[in-house]
């Protein structure tokens, strides 16, 4: 059984919630929302059960719903860090389930991190907090997959300025690394082909406009490559995400967030799915915020949650069949 954590109440997660459901109350897959009941009762049935294995049989007619409080009333558009701990709590606690076999698969909705800080949440968002849990603290890898395109960035939520001085070739060895792993063991694809993405126009022109190709990432790939993986480039950034070059690989490594983040947005914002991979679990997340803009108005699209419940419940299954 999957989980859905709650997310913030006063974002669109419960509007989405309650379209996913909508969208796969007749069909598969199921999942449990661990989070408050008054979120989504009087616009959809609830069921309140006790563990995720009860779920099942009320999916078809209710959103089955593990109960946690909120410390005040939630108000569409209106975040309150007060409602912090019921937020913080549906991760911990969905973590918890899937760690003990209780849950099968991990899928957060939408938080935000100004809410969470202003709580004195230490961590900057979901992945590192995750990675926590598992006890596998900085071998999380943050990847964004798509019906046409899947990106992983080495470095992450920092300035452009500051992943230009974090990048290594021991950093880009790591992330690939984890990747292929995951691409074989949470995906089922036998013999991943990794795309190394420049950092420079035209990947530096044989460092004419930028060293950081022969001198980081050239390196990197020749290490990944003497390990039996297959890993190409690097390749020029403008021309690496077009149809045809798509066609050569299953996933692009990337050097900065907005470098991997902009194709995969262009082509797949609707379907774009947040995959924390390097974590002895599967968690899956839709690829958007919490949106308080338009909370409340009922013109949230479900579509990258549906998409995130779906795939969380495809690698359960890869998994399955590579053990």
């Amino acid at each position: 059984m999957l989980v859905l954590t709650q997310g913030d109440p006063a974002g669109i997660a419960p509007e989405i919630t309650i379209g996913a459901w909508q969208a796969l109350r007749n069909q598969e897959p199921a999942f449990v929302f661990l989070g408050a009941p008054e979120l989504l009762a009087g616009r959809v049935p609830v069921q309140l059960i006790e563990k995720p294995s009860q779920a099942q049989a009320v999916f078809a007619h209710a959103v089955p719903v593990i109960p946690l409080k909120l410390n005040t009333p939630a108000v569409q558009g209106q975040p309150d860090s007060r409602n912090a701990e019921s937020i913080i709590t549906s991760i911990s606690e969905a973590v918890r389930l899937v760690q003990t076999d209780a849950a099968t698969a991990l899928i957060t909705n939408p938080i935000s991190k100004d809410v969470l800080k202003q709580a004195g949440f230490a961590h900057p968002g979901h992945t590192s907090y995750l990675a926590e849990l598992c006890h596998t603290p900085g071998e999380d890898v943050m990847m964004l997959a798509g019906p046409s395109l899947r990106v992983v960035p080495v470095t992450v939520h920092v300035s452009l300025k500051t992943a230009i001085s974090q990048l290594s070739p021991e950093l880009i060895i790591k992330t690939a690394r984890t990747t292929a792993y995951d691409l074989r063991h949470k995906f089922g694809i036998t013999s991943p082909r990794i795309a190394v993405a420049g950092l420079n126009p035209h990947a530096g022109e044989n460092g004419l406009m930028g060293t950081e190709e022969r001198d980081i990432i050239l390196p990197a790939i020749k290490t990944l490559q003497n390990e039996g993986l297959t890993v190409t480039g690097p390749f020029p950034p403008d021309t690496l995400f077009t149809p045809q070059a798509r066609k050569n690989y299953d996933v692009a490594l990337c050097m900065y967030h907005d470098q991997g983040l902009i194709p995969l947005k262009t082509l797949d914002m609707a379907e774009g799915v947040n995959v924390t991979l390097g974590l002895p679990i599967i968690r899956t997340s839709p690829d958007h915020g919490t949106a308080f803009d338009i909370a409340g108005k009922g013109i949230a699209d479900p579509s990258s949650l549906l998409a995130a419940i779906r795939l969380a419940s495809t690698l359960v299954h890869n998994r399955k069949t590579y053990s």
